[in-house]
């Protein structure tokens, strides 16, 4: 096997690592273990995303999908209950028929796409150019994402790295978790 095919097979093995665990996500009524296994599906995506050569986009799974989102569901998860209640098979079907429309819609788009690597495409021709052209001259920096997201639109970056940590941070103040403990003298 050449190298691509090798890559070409580790895709295939993450997809089908992330389909096993979607559907034992949604199968659990232990809401702990589900916790964990979408922390265990965003690493899995991440480690997809470092497949694919989106490092970044790698880096952020990680850090908001596997980390703090994993760290706001268990804290969240202590004023619910530790197992889900079943739900009624009219609402499996209800979910199944959605689900199966909105991929039957995305695998109909599909036909739309440019190909893979096209020079003509969208993506590849216009402001996106521009950015391949001149990154290297301008920021030098090897890889054209990190340098748009750090340099080109750094101030963005920051801006979304404060909306994530004022969420998470207001989150916590809403469960509760600022550090006090209800004592004797709390009026609560």
């Amino acid at each position: 096997m050449t190298e691509f095919d090798w890559t070409q097979l580790l895709d295939y093995a993450l997809m089908a690592m992330l389909l096993s665990v979607g559907i034992a996500i949604v199968r659990l009524r232990n809401m702990f273990a589900a916790v964990m296994l979408m922390g265990v599906y965003s690493l899995l995506s991440a480690a997809w995303f470092v497949s694919l050569d989106a490092v970044d986009v790698a880096f952020t799974e990680a850090a908001v999908g596997a980390g703090i989102s994993t760290v706001l569901m268990l804290a969240a998860m202590l004023l619910t209950a530790r197992e889900a209640e079943p739900v009624g098979a009219g609402r499996h079907w209800a979910a199944l028929i959605v689900v199966s429309v909105t991929g039957a819609a995305l695998f109909y788009a599909v036909g739309d796409m440019p190909i893979y690597g096209d020079i003509n495409s969208p993506a590849n021709s216009g402001v996106g150019m521009d950015y391949i052209t001149s990154t290297p001259r301008e920021v030098a920096v090897p890889n054209v994402v990190t340098a748009v997201l750090a340099s080109y639109r750094g101030f963005d970056t920051f801006g979304e790295t404060v909306v994530i940590f004022a969420a998470g941070l207001g989150v916590m103040l809403l469960l509760g978790l600022n550090g006090r403990k209800a004592g004797k003298g709390d009026k609560s």
